[in-house]
């Protein structure tokens, strides 16, 4: 049995994410299975309990469980393990790495990434910075700046803002020492998970930075991705702008 303190049973609807009365069972389930992810109570590539602990803990059928942690995994938010069990998803995992993003080659075949970063300042949140990250104008954020290329061409411009906040240690420094995906990062340093994403998309023509930071003459089209990424309890940590190169690349979605 697990050790970890035990937590409001599904019926409690004070504690369950939705009512009762109009959720189906394994959706409380799942909704406290998050709840206990919010709080770190499992932290990223650790195992959750198994289906009959967690069960036991809940009090339901195991056929509950496992239908609620089968819709986690559906999400990317636990991996299951041939074998090993359940484990919370992480950016370290290939698998989830680049799950947030949809550019992909013509001809199919992946590239070896690499990313620069090139700039990491804190900054005061504009009005619009702001909105997206549910803060208020004039509140700390961190603004960075990176270009991920692939086969040493690059192809993606991304200006990403933080929560000052709750990001008060990020520093160029830091960044340039790290070597390994930005969201593992967040995880492992600041304890943020990114979970899901919202994402808005135009083209538009590069401006003369742009340009010149992508290696493409000016006014070349440019796909702009603009995304904000959330973290459990649907609240925003990342207002994300990217410009993106199409040259050899599209963007690929699959809608369910």
């Amino acid at each position: 049995m697990s050790d970890s303190p035990p937590i409001d049973r599904p019926q409690t609807p004070s504690r369950a994410p939705h009512s009762a009365a109009f959720s189906p069972l394994y959706q409380q389930i799942k909704g406290l299975i998050l709840q206990g992810l919010d709080r770190g109570e499992w932290k990223p590539g650790e195992s959750i309990p198994s289906e009959l602990e967690l069960a036991a803990r809940f009090q339901v059928s195991q056929g509950t469980v496992r239908k609620a942690i089968d819709e986690l995994a559906a999400e990317n938010l636990l991996i299951r393990r041939q074998g090993k069990g359940t484990f919370v998803a992480t950016h370290n995992e290939a698998k989830v790495r680049y799950r947030f993003l949809r550019l992909a080659p013509d001809d199919g075949r992946t590239g070896v990434s690499s990313s620069q970063i090139l700039d990491c300042r804190r900054a005061k949140a504009s009005a619009e910075i702001a909105a997206a990250l549910d803060l208020r104008a004039g509140d700390a954020v961190v603004n960075m700046r990176r270009v991920l290329s692939f086969d040493d061409v690059p192809t993606i411009l991304d200006d990403i803002w933080l929560p000052g906040s709750i990001f008060k240690g990020l520093t160029l420094e830091s960044l340039l020492r790290y070597r390994g995906p930005v969201y593992a990062l967040f995880e492992t340093e600041f304890g943020v998970s990114m979970v899901r994403a919202e994402e808005k998309l135009r083209a538009v023509a590069a401006t003369d930075v742009q340009a010149e930071l992508l290696r493409i003459p000016p006014g070349s089209p440019l796909l702009q991705v603009e995304r904000i990424a959330y973290t459990y309890g649907d609240r925003p940590m990342e207002l994300r702008r990217g410009h993106y190169v199409t040259e050899r690349y599209h963007y690929r979605n699959s809608l369910n």
